[in-house]
């Protein structure tokens, strides 16, 4: 053999490694390249031939577990037996920022017989090299460690400065704002579908979690996972984030309950009232069989037991499918006895056409909204004169509460004084936010009351709309109790909701209706009309359930507490 074989043979292979923990360090020139490209000079000095370079993005020198770190030992293992080996890195930092991991990385190249080397540090077996090596490491966990507490204070230094620190959610977007930084804006169409989502639980549109959920659900534009549906905890995300409400607040980075700098997308007192709604749980049972396939599922009740009835498809001997809704009381006479969808819901839509008040009605209604308008605005002065005392006062407390707390030294009393002044400092916003919003109004008196009488003077229409959360809200708006159904009377007298039972003069055609019929022996019932009264021609007491004969003065008084709470959720949405 030659000497120049020898030579060849015992050559000095290395490998490079390389890691940047972020991004940023690439843009900023001490990226890959630049340590690969010291390391390569290195090697040329020292005669090494550099056969592979592994490398590690975006990754911590904490970590001891690494793609490109597992890799280079998985190679030097395999090769190891193809002469010496050196692992090359461009300074102590790169093979880890943590002492621990550095000691554990550093046996690890040792034991598949390899030597670390660097352009930077000399490394030794000796007692001074160990210790200079062991010094830099702590130094290098240091930094890093001082980096993240550094990192941690800004963030949170501009979160209580009422800044998100953090990167965007569902609904924003971080726009650059010269001399404030990155900041959140509206996110369009995403916003909006959930400002809609957030408004129509506050008012009551929606009723629950799942219905909010399957509104989501219905809308193209909004993210969805895998399977084309929205999780129970993204609906739940939406509902409880105060981010929404245009608020900070964090636990886990101490920060207390404040106004933020982005716009919000609700009001905080609307926030609260979903809170509030929450908690309470559903109106009704949460069903994950609504659809669009049976809208008036769980909201008809057999005629004859008063059971809900239920709803499914039925295959006939053609394979066609049917659907029908039916009884599943045991002893009832009309247990599993199907009704045809298209029979009910077709007199449901009738029942419905017929639920409408009289011009008179609307007249009467026009005028005592515009009296409550005008009220309601005259109120303005006293209110801004009460939230201004109570805001004044909230803060007196909170002052008094901060004194005692630079007081105390027991941690326990220190925590209970930190609640107390969470509490307050909400109670203070809330109140600045109904300060800052009274007597702004959104639309004019005109559009207010059209957008109320849109929906009472004809609710069929929203039910025709046909989508699912527009004929629950039909459902709960016009009936206080469910319905009742026969297979061959059809729909008995309904219970008309709070609201509708206000507006008493109601157009329904003098049409009959079921017959209750009681178990045996078999009872008739006298059947019930909705056709309009005579006239009496003597005067008749106020009646408070709905009834027609009043005067207008009667009426008014009978109106104006629905009437008035009505106004007030409409005119501010």
């Amino acid at each position: 053999m030659s000497i120049t074989d020898i030579e060849t043979t015992l050559e000095t292979k290395a490998v490079v490694y390389t890691r940047i923990s972020s991004v940023a360090q690439q843009k900023k020139g001490h990226g890959l390249a630049s340590q690969e490209t010291r390391c390569r000079e290195f090697a040329d000095i020292k005669g090494y031939s550099v056969v592979d370079v592994f490398t590690d993005s975006a990754v911590s020198g904490g970590l001891i577990d690494r793609p490109g770190m597992s890799a280079m030992l998985k190679y030097l293992r395999s090769k190891r037996r193809a002469g010496p080996f050196v692992v090359l890195i461009d300074d102590i930092s790169r093979i880890a920022r943590d002492v621990r991991a550095h000691l554990t990385l550093r046996d690890a190249i040792r034991d598949v017989g390899a030597n670390l080397e660097s352009p930077s540090l000399e490394f030794g077996e000796d007692s001074d090299s160990v210790l200079i090596e062991n010094v830099l490491a702590s130094v290098s966990q240091h930094h890093r460690q001082k980096n993240a507490e550094q990192t941690r204070n800004r963030m949170r230094a501009r979160m209580m400065g009422g800044y998100w620190p953090f990167r965007s959610v569902l609904g924003y977007e971080m726009r650059k704002v010269p001399g404030r930084g990155s900041m959140l804006f509206r996110d369009e169409p995403i916003a909006s579908i959930i400002e809609e989502a957030l408004t129509g639980m506050a008012t009551g549109r929606f009723r629950s979690q799942a219905e909010v959920k399957r509104f989501l659900e219905s809308q193209p534009a909004f993210p969805k996972n895998r399977y084309g549906q929205v999780t129970d905890e993204a609906a739940n995300r939406v509902l409880t984030r105060v981010l929404y409400a245009g608020m900070l607040e964090s636990e886990g980075w101490d920060v207390p309950f404040r106004k933020g700098f982005h716009p919000a997308l609700i009001t905080y007192e609307q926030f609260l009232t979903i809170q509030e709604r929450l908690k309470e749980g559903t109106y009704a049972a949460a069903r994950a069989d609504l659809s669009a396939d049976f809208p008036l599922r769980g909201a008809v009740a057999c005629g004859e037991c008063g059971n809900p009835l239920t709803a499914s498809w039925s295959k006939s001997k053609t394979g066609k499918r049917h659907p029908y809704y039916m009884c599943f009381k045991k002893g009832c006479g009309s247990y599993r006895k199907s009704i045809r969808r298209q029979n009910i819901e077709d007199d449901f839509e009738t029942l419905l056409a017929t639920v409408s008040p009289t011009k008179e009605l609307v007249s009467l209604a026009r005028t005592m909204f515009r009296d409550i308008w005008d009220q309601l605005d005259a109120q303005s002065t006293d209110q801004r004169k009460s939230l201004q005392a109570s805001m004044t006062e909230t803060s007196r407390k909170v002052d008094d509460l901060v004194e005692r707390l630079m007081e105390t030294t027991a941690p326990s009393v220190a925590k209970a004084y930190e609640r107390k002044i969470a509490e307050l400092e909400k109670k203070k916003a809330l109140a600045a936010e109904k300060l800052a919003n009274l007597g702004k109004l959104k639309r004019s008196f005109d559009e207010v009351f059209e957008l109320a009488m849109a929906y009472l003077a004809n609710p069929s229409k929203l039910w025709a709309s046909g989508k699912t959360e527009d004929r629950q809200t039909v459902l709960r708006l016009t009936f206080g109790a469910p319905l009742e159904y026969t297979r061959n009377g059809g729909f008995r007298t309904p219970e008309l909701s709070l609201l509708f039972k206000a507006l008493g003069g109601l157009e329904m055609p003098s049409f009959r209706v079921a017959e209750r019929e009681g178990f045996e022996p078999s009872v008739r019932l006298p059947a019930q009309r909705f056709s309009r009264p005579p006239r009496s021609t003597t005067p008749a007491p106020l009646r408070g359930d709905g009834g027609y004969r009043r005067t207008r003065r009667q009426k008014q008084e009978v109106l104006r507490p629905d009437l008035t709470r009505f106004l007030c959720c409409t005119r501010a949405a």
